[in-house]
């Protein structure tokens, strides 16, 4: 046993500059895996860090439940509780930031209360100084900076009753760990003002400084409290104290870490996929070439369990040796992107190391040895299968034989191939709730078979490829083409590595690229105009409903509508709502033009077709029961029947007159509803509404569309232009949503095409690594060449064209299959869409995938430097004595 042991340690010191480019794959693997989990860790790390900022600094703190408000004189009833000396209630609305045209910014911002006990104030100030009576105010960088205001400046705010004021920034707010104010827009007011400039304020939480001894120093006094807090508040609120709400705030981050963990390790698989082929392959060509010497081990009285043990320690021993140096790689990328993160970045107070745990880096260890031992398995079994008469043979290399059954792997291999061809094709067309994940595996099963025939396809591929070479680089370009179709399990080897990842890369692209295309085409063509105009609060503020004020949006006014009317730049369309029981729930009922509707977005046919007494429903179809009496949003006095009064952007009070019995009316299921007005749930002809609620219905959004021969930019100033005297009133762009969309994909395409950079990185090392071994190989027939008369530079151009060409046979296969898998996957996805049209339209896609190819090809390039090198400074004396 020891000297099997010795000769396997032996025989693998004589080998290792044959397995130095293997264990180099293995090592970018193992590295790519401590640096995934880090990176997620550090993600994981800086969310909770912004989540526990905004917890402050207050030894207890009440919590609404969910996404509600705290119940009301909670804040009272939290004074007179023993050891409370102040209480600190947490008020949050919104408003608009004007810009200094008088246009509110698209974004509302987010109006948040001052505490006036310095202890108590949770927010961070960045520069500048805190506000503390009437007319001061703080606004986060960004958005100052958008203003063009500085600390000591006037900004124009809006008002909760209407109109505008001017106040004076006292400083500025730093959000950037802020979760609830790094979003959007931040407004700081002192807590007296801000029911002055927010609607639909409402109180979130309770911050409560305690006397001294019952504090943060007195555990059990603050937990006490915050039981008597909870008990004494009711309403379902929670209570904490100071680490009970720390803890509370990065719960969801324990989640988050598990989703982007398995994400990153995803990548991580497919990455050490690569590293395995390429394992499989170098052990496979090393072995050939030791064929002989397998052979005198077997007549010298080794059996095939030896011959296989020699080979596994060798594999260990490579896995050690190549699992240290990753983790010592990615160790190092931590440490430096640490550094660079925490110097270079700006993250505020937060602080993140992507170093992970030592269970990581031994996880990470013993995978990456694992990993070898699995991948040396094949060739190992082959090795021992070689007879000892093949010890007899005059050369030194030998085809292995494959381990197996041939019958059974080719019917495997046809078994993946029809299964799933079969659910591609019924994930993309269809129709299954399961389409994508039929797909996925389809992709999977496909994938499979075409590497099980990678030996048959790649080599005619190469040819193929080769074609193009043979006349800008005569003899060296026909003798590069020649060698790799000779050796076509080699080729098919080498190339497949290279397969792996650029179909994956590929695949993610194209399915990310045309699902942008897509939601882009399908966002435009279903919305019912480009821009919406929406009384001020939308749904916070201006009108009530269940006796809840802020359930209805205002209405807008009429001189808005008719200033946007004499714009001839725009077409504007009104959208009528108006309040009534149904079924006995109260519902929204919307009304407009439907000629004057996008006629693409869904719903727009029905509603052409629609008739009295019909009705478009968010919710279902079938007979619904209209009763009651209109209640809707109105400007000046209500008309109806009754005794309703309004005010000019105010909802009508009173009663309006509807139908003295119910209206039946035939549903039929829409989305249009929700797309015209915020809460509607049925549509009806304008007559219907006018039968059914007379008098109670009001304008709350107008739809706005470019008029012909319009652009988008020239219609935006002209609806600036036309709102200057609004500036409560609030405008949606369809197509700044279309473009946040796209932006989003457009950086998950970033991300993931980066991260598979690093499959790619191993398959070129797989390449290297195989031209490397074919120099050993063909040490002799390369001093021939030289002999003949053919010079070095023209043998280190041959061997860089083999590595291009391997290296582009399998980016091109790589690139068919990719675009297949991923139109597919689109299209599963994506039914209402051609992924073909929006593929051939998508430029960045297939600049995208143009960059992948051109990559392949620098990666090929980079692959024979070292070969070549070592070819160029070959001996020819000692090329022509050498038996290989």
């Amino acid at each position: 046993m020891s000297s099997l042991l010795a000769f396997a340690v032996k025989d693998f010191r004589s080998q290792l500059r044959q397995l130095v480019l293997t264990g180099a794959a293995v090592a970018v693997g193992v590295a790519f895996l401590v640096l995934s989990v880090g990176g997620a860790g550090a993600l994981v790390q800086s969310y909770e860090q912004s989540a526990a900022a905004d917890v402050g600094t207050a030894p207890v703190q009440v919590v609404a439940p969910g996404t509600g408000a705290l119940p009301a004189g909670a804040a009272a009833k939290a004074a007179r509780l023993p050891g409370v000396v102040e209480v600190s209630e947490r008020l949050v609305g919104h408003a608009n930031v004007l810009l200094p045209s008088g246009r509110p910014l698209d974004d509302r911002a987010l109006v948040t209360s001052v505490a006036a006990d310095p202890a108590l104030r949770w927010q961070r100030l960045d520069s500048g100084d805190w506000p503390r009576a009437r007319g001061e105010a703080v606004l986060d960088t960004d958005t100052a900076r958008r203003v063009g205001a500085a600390p000591g400046d006037t900004v124009r705010l809006t008002k909760a009753t209407g109109g505008t004021a001017d106040v004076r920034l006292t400083g500025l707010l730093d959000t950037s760990a802020s979760q609830a104010l790094g979003s959007q827009p931040a407004i700081g007011v002192p807590y007296a003002e801000t029911r002055t400039y927010a609607t639909g304020v409402r109180a979130t939480h309770l911050d409560l400084d305690l006397a001294p001894g019952a504090g943060a120093k007195a555990s059990g006094s603050a937990s006490a409290v915050a039981v008597a807090a909870k008990k004494a508040i009711g309403g379902g609120v929670a209570a904490y104290t100071h680490a009970g709400a720390v803890d509370n705030a990065k719960q969801s981050g324990r989640t988050m870490y598990a989703v982007v963990l398995t994400a990153a390790l995803s990548f991580v698989l497919i990455a050490m996929a690569v590293a395995r082929m390429v394992v499989t392959n170098t052990f496979s060509v090393v072995l050939a070439q030791r064929a002989r010497q397998l052979a005198l081990l077997r007549c010298v009285g080794a059996d095939r369990e030896q011959v296989r043990r020699v080979i596994r320690r060798q594999g260990l021993l490579l896995g050690l040796l190549a699992s240290a140096a990753g983790l010592a790689a990615g160790a190092g990328a931590c440490l430096l992107g640490t550094a660079l993160l925490n110097g270079l970045a700006d993250l505020g107070p937060i602080e993140v190391s992507l170093l992970p745990g030592p269970l990581t880096f031994l996880l990470a260890g013993i995978f990456g040895v694992l990993l070898t031992l699995w991948a040396v398995r094949k060739p190992a079994r082959a090795a021992a299968a070689v007879p000892p008469v093949a010890a007899l043979s005059t050369s030194g290399t030998a085809q292995l034989p494959e381990p197996g059954s041939r019958t059974l792997r080719e019917a495997v291999s046809v078994l993946f191939l029809v299964t799933g061809a079969g659910l591609l094709a019924l994930g993309a067309f269809g129709g299954s709730p399961l389409a994508l994940l039929a797909v996925t595996i389809g992709a999977i099963l496909t994938f499979f078979g075409v590497l099980r025939y990678a030996r048959h396809l790649l080599p005619p591929l190469v040819g193929l490829l080769g074609r193009g070479l043979r006349r800008p680089f005569g003899t060296t370009g026909r003798l590069a083409v020649q060698q790799l179709r000779a050796n076509a399990a080699r080729t098919g080897a080498a190339a497949s590595a290279m397969l792996v990842g650029v179909t994956v890369a590929v695949s993610a692209v194209t399915a990310i690229g045309v699902a942008s295309g897509g939601l882009e085409t399908m966002l435009a063509s279903r919305t019912p105009a480009v821009f919406t105009l929406a009384g001020a609060g939308d749904g916070e503020a201006g009108g009530t409903r269940n006796g809840v004020p802020g359930s209805v949006p205002a209405a807008v006014p009429a001189s808005a509508l008719a200033a946007l009317r004499d714009r001839p730049e725009l077409t504007a369309t009104p959208v009528r709502t108006a309040t009534l029981t149904v079924d006995g729930r109260t519902t929204v009922i919307a009304t407009a033009d439907p000629t004057r509707l996008n006629p693409a977005a869904e719903g727009v046919t029905e509603a052409r077709a629609l008739k009295d007494g019909e009705a478009l429903s968010l919710t279902g179809e079938g007979t619904l029961r209209v009763k009651g009496r209109g209640t809707g949003t109105s400007t000046g006095t209500n008309t109806g029947p009754g005794t309703g009064t309004g005010t000019g952007t105010g909802t009508s009070t009173g009663t309006d007159s509807g139908p003295t019995t119910p209206t039946t009316l035939t549903a039929h299921r829409s989305p249009l509803p929700l797309d015209l007005a915020p809460d509607a749930t049925l549509y009806v002809t304008p007559a219907t509404l006018d039968r059914l609620a007379p008098g109670a219905a009001a304008v709350s959004t107008v739809l706005v569309d470019p008029a012909p021969g319009t652009d988008h930019a020239t219609a935006r100033a002209a609806i600036d232009r036309a709102l200057a005297a609004h500036p409560d009133l609030r405008v949606s762009d369809a197509t700044s949503e279309v473009r946040l969309v796209r932006g989003m994909l457009d950086r998950l395409m970033l991300v993931v095409t980066v991260l598979l950079g690093f499959s790619m990185a191993i398959a070129a090392l797989g390449v290297a690594a195989t031209l490397m071994l074919t120099v050993e190989e063909r040490t002799r027939e390369f001093g021939m060449l030289r002999a003949i008369g053919l010079a070095g530079e023209q043998l280190r151009r041959m061997l860089t064209l083999e590595s291009v060409l391997l290296a582009l046979s399998g980016a091109v296969a790589g690139t068919l299959l990719g675009l297949v898998y991923g139109t597919l996957a689109a299209r599963s996805v994506l039914t209402e869409v051609s992924p073909l049209e929006i593929l051939a339209s998508s430029g960045g896609t297939a600049l995208t995938v143009l960059g992948i190819l051109a990559a392949t090809l620098l990666t090929g390039i980079a692959a024979s430097a070292l070969p070549a090198r070592r070819v160029r400074r070959m001996v020819v004396v000692d090329a022509l004595r050498s038996t290989s």
